[in-house]
């Protein structure tokens, strides 16, 4: 059975700003890094494997930080990084309804299409699944790809919001994923 524990990097100045990050490569502020040691002193005494992480330096921070604490390693996979947010990135809600207005959701800004994300998704966990049968890994990404991939597995309607630094650990066994534990951030 392999053992998924999925990561929501640490908080970073545009998250704050409620600036649509995407594949911008924008750093960890202070909480950011403060938080990720958070998560890394809970996770000390459990049993982990390896780390993979996002090739972006939120979410590489963050795995460094976690995997530093653990004595385990990081490898980093491009597969597991942010939608690509086209023309989005940088803007907060207010000014893409400025520039595009109210259904700018509807325009073609150069966003990712939710497949593409599902795809690199599942293909990264099928590779894990072959790869680490029986290990505990640790994987650190971003929010609207964890919320993707786990309302694919969960099979929820709900688009679930995983908070920074939140935990959610999914079992894969025979055919079969189940959700242990969902956005939990008892660390923080």
């Amino acid at each position: 059975m392999t053992v998924v524990g999925i990561i929501r990097h640490g908080i970073t100045d545009w998250n704050l700003a409620k600036r649509a990050q995407g594949s911008s490569d924008i750093p960890l502020n202070d909480t950011g890094i403060h938080d990720a040691e958070k998560l890394a002193d809970r996770l000390k005494d459990e049993e982990w494997d390896i780390v993979y992480s996002s090739d972006l330096k939120r979410a590489h921070k963050t795995a460094e930080i976690i995997a530093t604490k653990l004595e385990i390693p990081v490898i980093t996979d491009e597969r597991i990084r942010e939608a690509y947010g086209g023309q989005i990135e940088g803007t907060t809600k207010a000014e893409r309804v400025e520039r595009w207005g109210e259904k700018w959701f509807e325009e073609d800004l150069g966003i990712e299409s939710n497949e593409s994300v599902l795809s690199r998704g599942l293909d990264f966990l099928n590779d894990m699944i072959e790869q680490h049968p029986k290990d505990k890994i640790l994987v650190v990404s971003h929010g609207s790809f964890i919320r993707q991939l786990v309302d694919k597995i969960y099979g929820s309607e709900k688009k679930q919001r995983f908070d920074n630094t939140s935990l959610t650990i999914l079992r894969h066994k025979g055919d079969d994923w189940d959700v242990e534990l969902i956005n939990c951030t008892k660390h923080l």
